[in-house]
């Protein structure tokens, strides 16, 4: 009865619009008060979600997303991925999808590319012959890449729950995000011949050079932040505060775009969205200590290995319960919910940890593009003034192509696994 309720209720907020750590909180609440448990167990499994060192990493990442947005840095990796790729057919959407695989390696979020890549794109492909649906769409699905390349906040948590390496997820990813941002760029290129989409005059070598040069310090901040943990000079944790420092030095004294009157409005910004976040993290332990209690995870598992113990089904069904609940709920929620449930059930017919920490994330960065609750459509569909549903249809085949690139990873490991076990062992 208590656990109808605790289901009941949250179905009931998410349906009607509250915000998912309060439908979380609040439908946890009423399964405590039916079943006659302390409230004393609120605090307790709030602090224990988020009492995690490598949680700490949180903060600092968005605080060096936020430093290097204010510092300019979006305007000059759009530059150099337009440098690279504008002169080709469809050039502004390819440097769409570029500026995303490269912010995406400073940020390691989708709603921030969506938001910082969205603002200088969406406008510029307008004004350049692109029709708005489409410039908000690439902006969306190009989003998506940024939690799969490195740094990467999903997989933060997913290491948080399970105790896998960070650092070995975090290559992981690199594979499957290229492979992901190829694809979707073949399908703007696609699309670009089909609907005759203009292209960019091609730049001279000194001129691409002189982007490469600007856009360098930006690459180098990837470059430092998986060179120091892959090699084991620092901690997930201690790279988010370097990434800071590096931004700080690099927006201020390198882009000026930073000023020091900046500041307190990016720390005031990077604090509630921390919170929020780790408040998200907090509850969703809480929602998830019940559901264990309730042994809900075993029935999760023992229900879908009835169903069929072939490696293929299983990993299909993974998928699409993946997918269903990444259009519903919020990323990091679902993450926290479903992943030690369903963990069980993938190491259960072979797969490695790794390569299914992958596939999860890669399965909910595409429930942010997927109606009803597309957080990255919302924002795209709000900085291009359009209905949502018309940026729901115009990313359609960009889904097709995240779905394929998902399908691949799903049943090739070593798309995965190939990289972190060259670089760090079996």
């Amino acid at each position: 009865m208590e656990v109808i309720a605790l289901f009941a209720v949250f179905l009931v907020l998410l349906l009607v619009g509250v915000p998912i750590a309060f439908s979380l909180g609040i439908a946890s609440l009423s399964y405590l008060l039916l079943a006659g448990i302390p409230l004393t167990i609120v605090p307790q499994r709030l602090y224990a979600g988020v009492d995690t060192f490598v949680l700490l990493c949180i903060p600092g990442f968005v605080l060096a997303g936020n430093l290097m947005n204010v510092g300019n840095i979006t305007e000059h990796i759009v530059r150099f991925s337009n440098a690279l790729v504008g002169h080709i057919r469809g050039g502004l959407g390819l440097a769409n999808v570029g500026g995303s695989m490269i912010f995406g390696g400073i940020s390691g979020t989708a709603v921030a590319d969506a938001a910082s890549i969205g603002s200088v794109m969406i406008p510029g492909m307008s004004k350049a012959g692109y029709d708005k649906p489409f410039s908000a769409a690439v902006t969306a699905a190009s989003s998506t890449i940024g939690p799969i390349i490195p740094p990467s906040v999903p997989m933060i948590i997913a290491g948080s729950l399970t105790g896998v390496s960070v650092g070995r997820m975090f290559l992981a990813g690199a594979i499957p995000g290229l492979l992901l941002g190829l694809a979707m760029m073949v399908t703007v290129y696609l699309l670009a011949i089909r609907r005759g989409y203009p292209k960019e005059k091609r730049v001279s070598l000194l001129q691409l050079v002189r982007e490469g040069r600007t856009a360098f310090w930006a690459l180098l901040m990837t470059a430092i932040i998986l060179y120091g943990i892959i090699g084991g000079f620092f901690t997930p944790t201690e790279a988010s505060i370097i990434a800071s420092l590096y931004a700080l030095v690099v927006g201020m004294y390198v882009y000026k775009g930073l000023s020091w009157r900046k500041l307190p409005a990016i720390l005031t910004d990077t604090v509630l969205t921390s919170s929020a976040l780790l408040l998200l993290v907090g509850l969703a332990n809480l929602f998830g200590w019940i559901l264990t209690s309730q042994q809900i995870p075993q029935m999760v598992a023992a229900g879908i290995l009835s169903i069929s113990e072939s490696p293929l089904v299983v990993i299909l069904i993974l998928n699409l319960i993946m997918l269903f609940v990444g259009a519903f709920m919020e990323t990091i929620a679902a993450l926290i919910i479903l992943f030690p449930a369903l963990l069980g059930v993938a190491t259960g017919v072979g797969m490695d940890p790794v390569h299914f920490a992958v596939m999860a994330v890669l399965n909910l960065m595409i429930g942010l593009t997927t109606p009803p609750v597309g957080v990255c459509l919302f924002v795209v569909a709000g900085i291009g003034n359009l209905q949502m549903l018309t940026v729901a249809r115009a990313i359609l085949p960009f889904l097709a192509c995240n779905l394929a690139v998902l399908l691949m990873v799903s049943y090739v490991p070593s798309i995965s696994l190939w990289l972190p076990n060259l670089i760090l062992g079996q």
